[in-house]
């Protein structure tokens, strides 16, 4: 428990790389297929503070087998190679060329093309003033090669003018200071996205014309002929609303034709998300969803048919999951989701307590799932599929990311999986997964009979023998999950000694859309009693568990959720660390990027004209855990980011000086450059060391 032998064991922790992006290439060698597979790795770097990015190639010798195929061989992978600077990239599907967005030492953007010889074209974007910034993001971003490879298609900010006529010329004189509205936290530089199209031959940089003028782009791909584009386009009037973590922003799936025609092919208002295009061409899917309400959601997987052009559902919302079935979707689709022969959608998603990839197959006549998943892992996540070959991140709280393969078999067949990626160390922790029932009293009479659960993590060994003291875990969202798979944060407590145990409250994803509905309108009272319903689960099923030595930890809601416990349960808990909390609902009203879900959390309706009134006040505050800030006897971290967004850095602020002034004991870690997340990598750390150090000290 010495600070640099903590900050040693979080190195080496959360330095474990994980996978982040997969792609392919086939060739023919002697009859033989020859699979390449490429994938790109981040890596937190501790001693220089930073996020590395590199590459890794796999060779598969795969063989056919009557029909199906299968890999005979795996052979050694070369080095690993850095990216230096890369931005956004993409893979050609026919002849591997590799685009690439890099941005150079001095802050210029380049793209660049790469084939077998070597460089073979680069076009410095910042010089041709086209546009701005390309966006590198998940949320817009994206390069999309035509399907004769010769254009490319991306994402940018469009250049800040002075007027219509005049869309080179910065802005001056009285409109140099114009406000301009951005997408919120983790977007505070996106704010007017345009399309742009790169014609490789001449060179030749140009910005589409005819996008509405009320929506943003985003999310683009070429149609086929490549004589139009799909994108995703949101709605920013009458003003933006934060778009990080919120699947519920009214937007709309777009045709738009290089001749500048432009024609929506869903519904006016909806949320509409991932569009991916078969590999034949005919069919479109893409996720869609309500607008406001839970700012993450159960989404329905729609497919548009190219030929007939007719919407069609080929997966709606679960309201309520049975078991062995598909939970529904919650997450964003993988880039390439597709079988080869375009009639089945794979795509991975939260399903109870565990993350799993599910095959998608629908006909007029019937639908199948299959499900892939196993108990040596508990989180599967699909990175791609292509050419019908699976490549996927497993994990489990135990063992840090692994990178496998497999061949998408017939409906109802196995997977034959072959592991090209073993981490370097795998922990010797104990996990287990608890369902967990609300008793009558906290059952929901609305939602009622929904359940709940939990991940249980803690050391093989204990310590002298001692009752092992629990971390409660609790997540953020709340519309969010705590997968059985690998956390860094939850790695290094167990190392350390302590057990932890990760709760997903009625509201996370992976129990249906009934469990994400039931928490709207009881933040603060429902969550607050699951949380403890599991603590008391726990206790009860483990007896190695410490019930004397407990602490709370979270970050966002899993704060709020902790700042309520140990003003509501002041005798239980002995230690508390929270990460930029919402601490009164009330005054962060006027100043979060998502201030509709300030009052869909409480049950009250919103619309853009709201004005607050003093009894939808008096409804948030008296959700918050401010208001239990006089019975707080336990020792509270606070760790803030000054640049946070989503929960203004003044929440955590409003009750650090409520603790102080009733002596109560409190340290307050304040981190200028960070924001909601607190994602830096020095921040990280920085937060790991003393929320175990202030472990250590009060428990």
């Amino acid at each position: 428990m010495e600070p640099n032998a903590i900050t040693a064991l979080y190195a080496e922790i959360s330095g474990q790389p994980t996978p982040v992006a997969a792609g392919l290439t086939e060739q023919l060698v002697g009859g033989e297929g020859v699979y390449t597979v490429t994938s790109e790795w981040s890596q937190n770097h501790l001693v220089g503070g930073s996020r590395l990015r590199y590459l890794q190639q796999w060779t598969l010798l795969v063989q056919h087998k009557e029909d199906r195929k299968t890999v005979r061989t795996v052979l050694p992978p070369g080095p690993c190679a850095p990216l230096q600077g890369e931005l956004v990239c993409s893979l050609s599907p026919v002849r591997g060329l590799r685009a690439v967005v890099r941005e150079t030492a001095g802050s210029h953007q380049v793209l660049e093309i790469w084939d077998s010889q070597g460089l073979r074209k680069s076009l410095d974007l910042t010089a041709l003033n086209k546009h701005g910034q390309v966006y590198d993001d998940v949320q817009f971003g994206g390069l999309s090669w035509s399907g004769c490879e010769t254009r490319l298609l991306y994402v940018a900010e469009r250049i800040r003018s002075s007027s219509p006529e005049s869309p080179g010329k910065p802005p001056s004189g009285k409109d140099r200071s114009v406000y301009r509205e951005d997408w919120g936290e983790g977007f505070s530089s996106k704010s007017l996205p345009v399309l742009c199209v790169v014609e490789l031959e001449t060179g030749n940089v140009s910005v589409m014309q005819g996008v509405p003028p009320h929506v943003s782009p985003g999310q683009a791909l070429w149609a086929p002929g490549s004589q139009a584009v799909f994108f995703v386009g949101w709605s920013h009037e009458p003003f933006r609303l934060g778009l990080k973590f919120c699947s519920n922003r009214r937007s709309a799936l777009f045709l738009l034709g290089l001749d500048g025609h432009c024609e929506c092919l869903s519904g006016e208002d909806v949320s509409v998300s991932s569009p991916r295009l078969s590999p034949d061409g005919t069919g479109l899917v893409y996720l869609q969803g309500r607008v406001f309400g839970p700012h993450n959601q159960c989404v329905s997987l729609h497919q548009y048919d190219l030929q007939n052009k007719k919407t069609s559902i080929l997966l709606d919302v679960v309201n309520r999951p049975n078991a062995g079935e598909c939970a529904g979707i919650y997450e964003t689709l993988p880039s390439s989701c597709w079988s080869a022969d375009s009639q089945r959608v794979v795509f991975s998603s939260a399903c109870r307590n565990r993350k799993v990839t599910h095959t998608h197959t629908h006909t007029h006549t019937h639908t199948h799932y299959c499900t892939y998943q196993s108990e040596v892992y508990g989180s599967w996540k699909l990175l791609a599929i292509q050419k019908d070959l699976m490549v996927v991140c497993c994990s489990s709280p135990h063992t840090p990311p692994t990178l496998r393969v497999g061949f998408l078999p017939p409906a109802g067949g196995a997977v034959e999986w072959h592991t090209l990626h073993h981490p370097a160390v795998t922990f010797d922790f104990h996990w287990t997964v608890l369902d967990v029932t609300p008793t009558a009293e906290e059952d929901n009479t609305q939602y009622s009979g929904l359940d709940f659960g939990a991940v249980l993590v803690k050391p093989r060994d204990r310590f002298h023998g001692d009752k092992i003291p629990l971390v409660v875990f609790i997540h953020g969202g709340p519309h969010s999950q705590f997968p059985a798979e690998w956390n860094t944060t939850t790695a290094g407590l167990v190392q350390l000694g302590f057990a932890v145990l990760m709760v997903n409250y009625r509201g996370s994803t992976g129990f249906g859309q009934d469990s994400i509905l039931s928490l709207i309108g009881r933040i603060g009272n429902q969550d607050v009693k699951d949380v403890q319903r599991a603590v008391a689960t726990a206790l009860q099923r483990d007896a190695a568990l410490d019930a004397q030595r407990l602490a709370v930890i979270g970050g966002s809601h899993g704060g709020f959720l902790s700042c309520h416990l140990v003003g509501q349960y002041p005798d239980v808990y002995r230690a508390c660390a929270a990460r930029n909390p919402v601490v009164n609902a009330a005054t962060l009203l006027g100043t979060s990027d998502i201030v509709d879900w300030r009052y869909s959390s409480v049950g009250l309706l919103y619309s853009y004209d709201q004005i607050p009134t003093a009894e939808a006040l008096a409804v948030m505050l008296e959700r918050s855990p401010i208001i239990h800030a006089a019975q707080i006897q336990t020792p509270v971290l606070l760790m803030i980011g000054a640049k946070d967004r989503r929960v203004s850095p003044h929440q955590g602020l409003e009750l650090y000086r409520a603790l102080k002034s009733r002596d109560s004991p409190v340290r307050l870690l304040w981190f200028p450059e960070d924001g909601h997340s607190l994602g830096r990598v020095d921040t990280q750390a920085d937060c790991f060391l003393n929320t175990a150090l202030w472990l250590q000290q009060h428990l």
